[in-house]
């Protein structure tokens, strides 16, 4: 399969108000291309339905490569159930997400966000998000994250910028136990920030990965709380959050869901890594 190619925005017509949900999960999926790069089977599609298009990223289930810590076949129900999370929480920071069948069977298919990655040296759509810095110090509007080796002997403090996006972003992670919040899963878009790449959350276990440590330690805003007791009374007993993400993930997998907000209320603050995991993806960007 070729290396995908991107099909140019004239060709992309999903009018206002259209349930961008529905046309993912009834259109018709035709596969442009495969993202080389990924770990996983990921192809750049397009999908069709009642006079809109769209293009998308369909990750089918048969594409996953099996993991020692999440059960085989799961990673695109996490998608989807980080999606749901994301919604709940009102920030909508991960993109329109569903679980449907496709031309290789049952999948993850997500919007395209044809948005700026983080790359350290990219500064496009509103400025940078990542950099690399001399000195030890972050310098004002940066958060630092760590020393990184960037050759001949070098290393350079790598940061984040000190982001209200960012900052939202950071608390999701926590809710939903991301293990591998990377640069490259950053994308901005007309101001926007998404995150992408979920298929390794919401593990019973502690497992929270991420570069978006710059607040570790720090109270948490007054809105992060309000957001998050929203969630709790969402993740109760028979509430639509919680029967939904019973359909995509484990019952000890929202049992712990549950457990990581209560702690995030109890502590008031954002979470500091611990020590039984690495606590920053590799490579970060």
């Amino acid at each position: 399969m070729p290396a995908a190619e991107r099909i140019p925005a004239g060709r992309v017509s999903v009018a206002s108000g259209t349930d961008v949900l529905e046309v993912l999960a009834r259109g018709e999926l035709t596969v442009r291309g495969r993202i080389r790069e990924a770990s996983n089977a990921v192809l750049y599609c397009s999908v069709s339905y009642e006079g809109q298009e769209t293009v998308c990223v369909y990750k089918p289930v048969a594409g996953e490569r099996p993991l020692w810590d999440f059960p085989d076949g799961t990673l695109a129900q996490r998608e989807v159930a980080a999606y749901e999370v994301s919604e709940a929480t009102g920030w909508g920071l991960v993109p329109p997400t569903v679980l449907r069948d496709g031309p290789h069977g049952e999948g993850m298919c997500q919007l395209w966000i044809e948005g700026s990655d983080t790359d350290p040296e990219s500064a496009e759509d509103g400025g940078e998000l990542l950099a690399l810095v001399e000195g030890a110090e972050p310098g004002e509007g940066w958060k630092a994250i760590g020393f990184a080796d960037v050759g001949e002997g070098r290393t350079a403090l790598l940061v984040h910028a000190d982001d209200e996006r960012l900052r939202r972003l950071s608390v999701l992670d926590a809710v939903i136990n991301n293990a591998d919040r990377k640069g490259g899963h950053l994308l901005t878009d007309a101001g926007r920030l998404y995150g992408i790449d979920h298929g390794v959350t919401f593990n019973a276990e502690d497992k929270l990965r991420t570069l978006l440590w710059g607040w570790a330690g720090e109270p948490l805003t007054a809105e992060a709380v309000g957001v998050l007791e929203s969630l709790r009374d969402g993740l109760g007993g028979d509430a639509p959050l919680a029967l939904r993400l019973g359909e995509l993930i484990t019952g000890a997998e929202v049992e712990a869901l549950r457990a990581r907000v209560a702690a995030l209320l109890a502590s008031g603050k954002h979470p500091v890594p611990g020590g039984d995991w690495p606590a920053i993806p590799w490579p970060p960007v």
